[in-house]
């Protein structure tokens, strides 16, 4: 058996004086310390010693003591705890009820003032005063049912009893729903602090709201024609659900694409505006010009009419959309180049790659340019052969004329004098002119010179043709 020296029993003597020490400390001189205020109520509402009181729902202290002033005003003394003190002076105390399980079962709930209140920069004193207008009782239900008459009281307890029948039976609901409500009433409580906060403004929008009201009040019979004209526009939204379905499916792409459009809409409008600008000046000028189109595009709606349907008429192959559908084969036949075949009566026969019709056209035409431009100054001549063998009629600014020649020998003399040949007669004008020594007419001499002179032919040409441009049937003569 071990036995303990002098020094350890000294030691275990020691701790057991310094927890005395230290739990004495605790219980009494903490209770004799701390932050504490005195709070005035019109009356103390089941207040007792040692209730909590709480900021915001956090205990930060309780109540320490109550009294009665000599006008019958409850006065409890609060202990703070040390980080929550002081308090402002515009601190707001309540005397509220935790629950229906006890009589005694209250707190004192303190609110404070806004931060920009002047009362919030102020502190109370240890030992001060919370005055009775910053003061709050809870009123108990027994206090209100005592306001009520026995046959209100009666109607009271059957509503109870019928809340309790329709309740019944459903308490695993019930307990999800109060589950649910406490974060909601926390909620609404902010929201009622805030609005509390704000007096000015929530009375503002009071009165404004009275005189929306008012104002709804004196217009009731056009509100009830509208909600009557909603009522029938949502019949027939809802008739055509299947369509409207359809569209609010198609809208996100079109909202897309609307977006789009704004924003490169945005760009189109800058590049506008120099236009928009020099157009300003012109506006006004127009106004006079708008005047006469109003009535031309009144006119112009028959027009329209005939044109919609011309472009768009109901059928195949008889309008201009199933014409422009054709356009593909057309303008491959005339522009491709693809190995084609030509079929004469006797079989296709394979021709190779050759160009579209356009190309070989256009080829062709400047490949006869020679033989045409040849061949143009006997226009007349086969024209006149063509026409009984003589010339064509024409026509200039004094309406139709005709030509008659007649051709003698060049060396036939009448009465000793060269023969005479008649010229065109134009109307009673009639002239003659002697023409002898003419051999090498060119083609196309029986005309007189074109004023572009693309009739008159040059001297390699003349050479070439053997032929003289002074031997023209028109114009002077020798």
């Amino acid at each position: 058996m071990r036995t303990v020296s002098g020094i350890g029993r000294v030691a275990a003597i020691a701790a057991v004086v310094a927890a005395a020490i230290l739990v004495g400390f605790i219980i009494f001189g903490g209770a004799g310390g701390g932050y504490t205020v005195k709070a005035y109520f019109e009356n103390g509402n089941q207040l007792v010693k040692g209730n909590q009181v709480e900021l915001n729902g956090t205990p930060i202290g309780s109540v320490k003591d109550l009294d009665i002033t000599p006008n019958g005003q409850a006065v409890v003394t609060l202990k703070l705890d040390g980080k929550y003190a002081p308090l402002p002076t515009g601190v707001h105390a309540t005397i509220r009820q935790a629950s229906q399980s006890g009589i005694a079962n209250r707190y004192v709930d303190l609110t404070m003032p806004p931060a920009s209140s002047t009362t919030s920069k102020q502190t109370i004193p240890d030992g001060g005063q919370i005055s009775v207008d910053k003061t709050t009782t809870s009123v108990d239900l027994d206090q209100l049912f005592n306001t009520l008459d026995p046959p209100t009281r009666k109607a009271l307890q059957e509503f109870f009893k019928g809340q309790a029948t329709s309740l019944k039976g459903k308490g695993d609901m019930q307990n999800i729903a109060f589950h649910y409500l406490n974060p909601a009433l926390s909620t609404s409580r902010r929201l009622f602090n805030e609005l509390n906060a704000d007096t000015p403004t929530l009375e503002r929008f009071v009165t404004d709201s009275s005189r929306l009201v008012t104002t709804l009040a004196e217009r009731r019979d056009s509100l009830s024609a509208l909600i009557q004209n909603l009522d029938t526009t949502m019949g027939a939204i809802g008739s055509q659900k299947v369509a409207l379905a359809d569209a609010l499916q198609r809208l996100p792409d079109f909202m897309r694409r609307s977006n789009t459009t704004f924003v490169n809409l945005r760009a189109a409008l800058n590049d506008v505006d120099p236009l928009v600008n020099a157009s300003k000046p012109v506006a006004r000028k127009l106004n006079p010009f708008l005047d006469q189109l109003q009535p031309l595009l009144h006119d112009l709606k028959p027009t329209v009419a005939d044109l919609r349907s011309i472009v768009r008429r109901p059928g195949a192959d008889n309008d201009l959309t199933e014409l422009t559908r054709s356009f593909g084969p057309v303008a491959s036949a005339a522009l491709d180049k693809k190995s084609r075949s030509i079929d004469f009566g006797g079989g296709a026969q394979d021709v190779g790659e050759t160009e579209g019709s356009f190309p070989t056209s256009v080829q062709a035409f400047k490949d006869a340019s020679p033989l045409i431009a040849f061949g143009r100054p006997y226009t007349p001549d086969f024209l006149g052969w063509l026409d009984d063998f003589s010339t064509t009629g024409s026509y200039d600014a004094l309406g139709g004329i005709s030509r008659t020649q007649v051709i003698f020998n060049a060396t036939t003399f009448e009465n000793g004098v060269p023969a005479v040949i008649p010229l065109p007669q134009r109307g009673d004008a009639y002239k003659s002119q002697m023409r002898i020594g003419q051999y090498k007419r060119c083609p196309g001499a029986s005309e007189a010179p074109a004023v572009d002179k693309s009739n008159v032919w040059t001297a390699d040409e003349m050479k070439a043709m053997d032929c003289k441009e002074e031997d023209r049937a028109t114009g002077n003569f020798k």
